[in-house]
């Protein structure tokens, strides 16, 4: 006898995670699995590891028994050393204002959960990091972007088109900047008045600064809305250890949220991962009070692979690509791609030559490819020999 049918639907994710999109990143990067040959560009990682002071904190934290649960919001010590560190780079902020999560992208998504319900519209300015532009996705939300402007001299945004989207329906406004991947970096001018109009409306700012110190102007340190926030201001601010310290594999970021927003971010600290590592976190003290030479040289050593690389990639026909103003990538476009992907995967299998697909960072990234650039001469100079040599083919 067969057995009916049971009275409720297949076995399945709910709609919204079946809705997301893979990453494409990891899907290309899962061809390469196995080719010892292979030149790895595609990962925003940079090639050297956690200088080993950083590394000599955790392991003498770990040495003395570190290895219990902390506090939700992060250990005092970090705390207050991430309000003096962005104080010093921004305005006056104190520990209370800061929490301390598991990762940068951990970050992203508890400042998502704090603000967004299913159904809430949000913008977020696009060509972007596929991460953020899922995890609204994921909490029920409704995405709608603008895109960035590209020309070989640059990429641009159209604030009067992005205030044009920044309705009085909309819960929140995400930007990352410096932008992974095009490199573009938001002004302090079109900043204030993108403040000014998401106080009109409401509007929360989620700022994705990661990349706020690997910025080539003046200074070193990218614009921030942290420097134009007044009191009562709805800017949320996360961050990472990742990128300027040197410490991808740490799984360490922070928030900076109004300070009335922390017990609720506590609650969903500890509903998510309860807390971060201690031994982390102490290195990552060590990594605010002693990592200023670190950062240093590699916005040094960045600049100058940036310079090389963009110098390379402008000589070749095919390609157009602009010099970027931040970040650790060159996003250029390739004549004749369509299918950024398929392109990608092709230079995997004869070349060796490791790039991230445009279409992984959304539609309007189609036909550009990205290269992480936080790499020796030498590295680069042979990628650029075989692009140049698939693209001759």
């Amino acid at each position: 006898m067969k057995s009916e049918s049971p009275p409720f639907p297949a076995v399945a994710a709910r709609a919204a995670v079946r809705a997301l999109t893979a990453s494409k990143i990891r899907e290309l990067y899962n061809e390469g699995i196995g080719k010892k040959d292979v030149l790895a560009f595609w990962v925003g990682e940079p090639d050297q590891p956690t200088p080993d002071f950083i590394r000599q904190a955790g392991i003498e934290s770990i040495d003395a028994g570190e290895v219990f649960y902390t506090h939700n919001l992060g250990i005092p010590e970090l705390r207050e050393a991430l309000a003096r560190y962005i104080s010093h780079l921004h305005t006056g902020i104190d520990p209370d204002e800061v929490a301390i999560t598991s990762a940068g992208v951990n970050a992203l998504m508890i400042a998502s959960q704090l603000l967004v319900d299913a159904g809430d519209r949000v913008v977020e300015v696009v060509p972007l990091w596929p991460n953020l532009q899922e995890i609204p996705k994921i909490l029920g939300a409704q995405v709608e972007t603008v895109a960035l402007r590209f020309s070989p001299s640059g990429w641009t945004l159209d604030v009067e088109e992005l205030l044009k989207k920044l309705t009085a329906n909309t819960k929140a406004l995400y930007l990352n900047s410096p932008n992974n991947p095009t490199g573009w970096t938001v002004t302090e001018e079109q900043q204030r008045a993108i403040l000014d109009h998401c106080r009109k409306h409401g509007i929360w700012i989620v700022a994705d600064d990661a990349y706020e110190r690997l910025y080539f102007g003046e200074g070193g340190v990218a614009p921030s809305f942290l420097d134009i926030a007044e009191e009562g201001d709805r800017v949320i601010s996360a961050n990472t250890f990742s990128k300027a310290w040197l410490m991808t594999g740490w799984r360490l970021g922070w928030l900076v949220v109004p300070r009335g927003l922390l017990a609720d971010v506590g609650k969903l600290i500890e509903y998510n991962t309860s807390c971060a590592p201690v031994f982390v976190q102490r290195a990552a003290t060590v990594a605010l009070k002693e990592g200023e030479p670190i950062i240093a040289r590699s916005l040094s050593r960045y600049r100058k692979a940036r310079n090389f690389l963009v110098g390379e990639l402008q000589k070749i026909p095919k390609v157009k690509v602009a010099s970027p103003s931040g970040t650790m990538y060159a996003f250029f476009q390739i004549e004749g791609v369509t299918d950024s992907l398929a392109f990608c995967k092709k230079l995997v299998k004869e070349t060796g030559l490791g790039l991230a697909p445009g279409a992984a960072f959304g539609p309007e990234g189609e036909g550009f490819v990205r290269w992480c650039f936080a790499a020796s001469e030498e590295r680069l100079a042979d990628g650029v020999q075989r692009l140049r040599r698939a693209l001759a083919a």
